[in-house]
């Protein structure tokens, strides 16, 4: 099975967004952080992707997960 591609849109000072981050560590699991905080470019198409404006938004081969939801992932990867 192939390694799912990931993406984590962030914030220095969001807790879940560092527990996103070790949950695919800790998995063995690649990923993209995107850090919203300092590029304005990113958080557009994070809002436009997911309709949100909080952090985490992770995305799983195209799959949009709001907030850092443990079961959801597993069950993704």
């Amino acid at each position: 099975m192939a390694q799912p591609k990931i993406t984590i849109y962030t914030l220095p000072t969001c807790a879940y967004c560092h527990l996103a981050m070790e949950f695919f560590k800790e998995k063995g699991l690649p990923f993209t952080e995107i850090s919203v905080d300092k590029d304005a470019q990113a958080q557009k198409d994070m809002i436009v992707r997911s309709g949100q404006f909080s952090v985490p938004v992770i995305d799983i081969n195209g799959q949009i997960i709001i907030g850092f939801q443990k079961s959801i992932l597993e069950a993704l990867i």
